[in-house]
């Protein structure tokens, strides 16, 4: 009990010297902020998403004329002379425009764009596992440096009683084999403080790829974000916003275009073209023309390809089903990790509280020479383990909260309430999506890419 007193101590005058410096120490949330703002998978998966806008843009392009220009020089030499002697030039000036097409470009636009929309989700999908990612890394950091603290206590603590051991060699009371007893089991404690020690080094790393920087003095754990009453209530919400499951969604979407595409295939196109070609030293010519162009037998490639988008189509509908009982499943399994932590934090409570009366009693037994030193260390290592079982209890509760918002699709900046600027993945595309070339929507997109370089900072 005297211990336990001179730690609540020398705690409190820690706490009233160093609380402008626990003022400053580094948050969850600066971790968080950090993660999004540093992670250069995510930059990778906004480019992603940037070259799939461009297909909506490419499909759009379909729909417009095609105008060419070509200009050409030739010079003729004819053995002893002749007439064609000399140099001949041209330049010709064509268009050509689909009129119609019965659904082939229209169906392609709405595989862009749905195609676009599912790629935004797979990066929310991104977003959420560096945001997880980061939320490990530090509740790992707090944990193992924890630990360190909790083996460096424990080595202390066994010194002391190898120091009493001792004593009490020395005046009789003991045998050296209780001596021998209490140096093992320092030199345990030490191969343990530096395993705890290279546990703690190897988590620095591991932050500092998931968050960007370095670790410093971390802040203890926020109150962890609601979360549903029910494991029903999260099941239904998950279905509902998992990125997973609307990113299927969409690519059933492009699926479905993707078969009216392919039927369309099969029809006609109606085009029209015209043309100004002026050849040097002859007259100038222009044309005009319609073209009708239909298939009538492709060896059945064609059919092939239909029933081909028809049963992708298909397999993307049974893998939207897969998805949502894979997703079912795990939010069962991190609501059963959460329940299972608060019962072990709950249970270790009670285990500490035994053990650390248990501790004091046997060790005020063997100063009275009713217990033996290797008693008083197996009751210091019963209290020892406790608290080690309640630490990893607290980081699997901590960790068990933001894991369930992720399964459940909620694990963002936006619902975090984070508070900064997020990627706007609609500048980009407004201002692609009507194939802009050179023009005012041009300039506007010049604006864009140079705001994407911004937030990389």
């Amino acid at each position: 009990m005297r211990v336990l007193k001179r730690a609540l101590t020398v705690t409190a005058v820690a706490v009233a010297l160093f609380g402008g410096q626990m003022a400053s120490a580094e948050t969850l949330a600066d971790a968080l902020i950090a993660a999004y703002r540093n992670s250069d998978l995510l930059d990778q998966n906004r480019a992603v998403l940037r070259a799939a806008d461009e297909d909506v843009a490419q499909a759009v392009s379909s729909l417009r004329p095609i105008i060419a220009l070509r200009a050409g020089a030739t010079h003729t030499n004819e053995s002893g002379g002749g007439l064609n002697d000399g140099l001949a030039a041209s330049l010709s000036l064509s268009a050509e425009l689909t009129l119609l097409d019965f659904g082939r470009n229209a169906a392609a636009i709405r595989a862009a764009e749905a195609g676009v929309l599912a790629t935004r989700q797979a990066l929310v999908g991104v977003e959420q596992d560096v945001l997880l990612a980061a939320v490990s890394s530090y509740v790992n950091v707090r944990l193992t440096q924890d630990a360190v603290s909790l083996r460096q206590a424990n080595m202390r603590l066994i010194t002391q009683e190898l120091r009493a051991a001792r004593d009490r060699f020395e005046v009789g009371e003991i045998t050296r084999t209780d001596v021998s007893i209490a140096e093992a089991r320092l030199a345990s404690a030490r191969s343990a403080l530096a395993e705890a020690e290279g546990d703690l080094a190897i988590a620095r790393e591991n932050y500092r790829l998931a968050v960007g920087n370095s670790p410093g003095q971390l802040a203890p754990m926020p109150r962890p974000p609601a979360i549903p009453a029910s494991v029903d209530e999260a099941r239904a919400i998950a279905l509902r916003t998992h990125p997973s499951i609307r990113q299927l969604q969409q690519q059933v979407a492009v699926s479905e275009a993707n078969v009216d595409r392919a039927k369309a295939d099969m029809g006609p196109t109606l085009s029209a073209s015209a043309a100004i070609n002026d050849r040097a030293g002859s007259s100038d010519s222009q044309s005009f023309g319609l073209t009708l162009n239909q298939t009538l037998y492709s060896g059945g490639r064609n059919s092939s390809l239909y029933r081909q988008s028809m049963a992708r189509r298909d397999s993307t509908r049974a893998q939207l089903h897969r998805q949502g009982a894979v997703i079912s499943q795990a939010v069962g399994e991190a609501w059963s990790n959460l329940s299972v932590a608060r019962a072990s934090i709950s249970a270790s409570d009670e285990q500490i509280r035994a053990a650390q009366t248990a501790y004091e009693g046997v060790r005020e037994e063997a100063r009275l020479g009713s217990r033996t030193t290797l008693d008083v260390l197996n009751a210091e290592q019963e209290l020892l383990n406790a608290r080690t079982t309640r630490l990893s209890a607290d980081a699997l509760r901590d960790t068990g909260t933001y894991t369930l918002l992720s399964r459940m699709g909620l694990l963002t900046v936006e619902h975090l309430k984070l508070g900064i600027p997020t990627h706007d993945p609609e500048a980009y595309y407004r201002a692609v999506r009507n194939a802009p070339a050179t023009s005012t929507q041009g300039k506007r997109l010049d604006r864009v890419m140079k705001s994407i370089g911004k937030t990389r900072n």
